[in-house]
């Protein structure tokens, strides 16, 4: 497939913009180009054709089944887009004054009420952009609560699960603690022995994701609780998983102070290619006027921006938040009503389905019930075939489905992480557990089919030690060697231990 600029003649052009005869800006000569900009030069028809045969190589939700562990990538219902291209929400300036956007802050103050009725907790802020963003916002809550406490030179050390989204510990260092790992027991919860060890005078907080990357609900989690708790320290709750829980357990309930909330995830957003997203944060009473500004507030009848906030850490984005993510989490919130717990049920039992019809072809680690996700490992294969979860994924590709989570979380030797989502029927179901097992049967009966997979998609398999030590970073590729080739047994051992 050619490149747009390979594409591009000069002179050509998809659309063009009427001279309405304005005085040219004054831009300093200092800032001013020397020679046009380099942009591809195109027809219409040549530019959506490109376009289109770009989509046509894109796999995502729309496509197909992609049941990627932990990113929750759910079918984003129409309705949604609908709602959001209403002209009074789509035409909003972000500057525009309050009285001219009471329907916006409407919108989104009834969406803080019902966030902080699904997490159990008191207040809402709405501004973190993404569920990084909102850990480290909620981190920053956490230094300023001790900080306004005269304790912030003594708490230096936040806990995280040794099964923590990678975020978690990058969050802990850009906030400035410290960070403590604990471990897993044999049943995949925290393991309190561990834990009391690591929870002292020094301890600001633990950030958990409940259930944990290993789609389990954590079985102490009060206990858990009162450890932080009785040593005067604050529990995150990490929204990632939130999906499993909603209308049935509340990390309030659980015992959390601070929640951030995955809204492109639990409450449906397009969010493949890395946004946008959302990422409120949920607080306890004691930590609201830490929250960033503004916070949306309700006046009798009236709704408005309130900047008065001494104690606020400030802004973490722009503005107010991601205001289109939040009007497709309001209209998929409303769409259930009160029955958003019937989302989270089914969830739970679309993955606890797919778990009983591949926990006899693939090893399961820990032998649970699971939530609303599950972790598998090919390390059985690999023992018996020396097919890897890396060989399972890309097969997979050939029967038509986004591979799974690999190699995550890290304590799983060989993982393939699974996440069903509640928005696929069973046929879909049956077909995935079907390609896996048909997967694993192949793995003993002709494994290089196996290891040489993907035979049907635009692009191969890459040669990974050379894709990693040559690599090719940009245009002008017949100086290089062939990447697409199969790796040979001995290349591919030491792109795995180089890994």
């Amino acid at each position: 497939m050619k490149l747009v600029f390979e594409r591009s003649r000069p002179g050509r052009r998809a659309g063009s913009l009427p001279r309405y005869g304005l005085p040219k800006a004054d831009v300093p000569a200092e800032l001013r180009r020397r020679t046009p900009p380099r942009l591809p030069e195109i027809s219409e028809p040549e530019l959506v054709r490109h376009f289109t045969a770009l989509a046509d190589r894109t796999f995502g939700v729309d496509t197909g089944f992609y049941p990627l562990g932990s990113c929750t990538m759910k079918h984003n219902p129409r309705v949604n887009e609908r709602v959001v291209s209403l002209p009074g929400f789509r035409d909003l300036h972000p500057l525009q004054d309050e009285e001219g956007a009471q329907g916006a802050l409407e919108l989104m103050w009834r969406l803080q009420e019902i966030l902080a009725e699904v997490c159990g907790l008191d207040a809402v802020s709405l501004q973190p952009a993404a569920g990084s963003q909102g850990e480290l916002t909620g981190l920053m809550l956490m230094r300023a609560y001790f900080a306004d406490r005269g304790e912030a030179e003594q708490r230096r050390v936040v806990i995280t699960a040794d099964t923590a989204h990678g975020t978690n510990p990058a969050s802990v260092a850009m906030s400035g603690y410290e960070l403590r790992k604990v471990e897993t027991d044999d049943r995949g919860n925290l393991d309190l022995d561990d834990l009391r060890a690591k929870v002292d005078e020094r301890t600001a907080g633990l950030m958990l994701t409940n259930p944990s990357t290993l789609g389990l609900f954590d079985e102490h989690i009060e206990e858990v609780a009162a450890i932080f708790h009785d040593a005067g320290a604050l529990l995150y709750y990490d929204g990632a998983n939130l999906n499993a829980v909603c209308g049935i357990s509340r990390p309030g309930d659980m015992g959390f102070d601070i929640v951030h909330v995955n809204l492109h995830k639990t409450f449906s957003q397009p969010h493949g290619g890395g946004g946008p997203g959302g990422g409120p944060v949920v607080v306890r009473e004691p930590l609201e006027p830490f929250l960033p500004v503004p916070a949306v507030v309700r006046d009798g009848d009236a709704f408005g921006l309130d900047y008065d906030r001494p104690k606020s850490i400030g802004k973490v984005r722009g503005f107010t938040g991601p205001f289109g993510v939040f009007v497709r989490s309001y209209a998929y919130i409303r769409s259930y009503g009160p029955g958003l717990r019937e989302m989270s049920e089914v969830a739970v039992l679309n993955a606890n389905y797919l778990l009983a019809k591949l926990r006899d072809v693939y090893d399961l680690p820990f032998d649970r019930l699971c939530m609303h996700e599950f972790v598998l490992s090919a390390r059985n294969l690999k023992r018996e075939h020396g097919i890897t979860a890396l060989d399972v994924a890309k097969r997979l590709m050939d029967h038509g489905f986004h591979p799974p989570t690999i190699y995550f979380p890290l304590i799983v030797p060989e993982a393939l992480m699974i996440e069903p989502t509640e928005t696929e029927p069973k046929e879909t179901l049956d077909a995935f557990a079907a390609a896996l097992r048909a997967i694993a049967k192949e793995a003993a009966r002709d494994p290089q089919v196996v290891k040489g997979a993907p035979h049907h998609r635009p692009v191969r398999r890459l040669d990974e030690v050379k894709a990693a030590k040559r690599a090719v970073v940009k245009y002008g590729f017949d100086e290089h060697p062939d990447l697409s080739r199969t790796p040979s047994e001995g290349e591919a051992l030491e792109a795995q231990k180089g890994a």
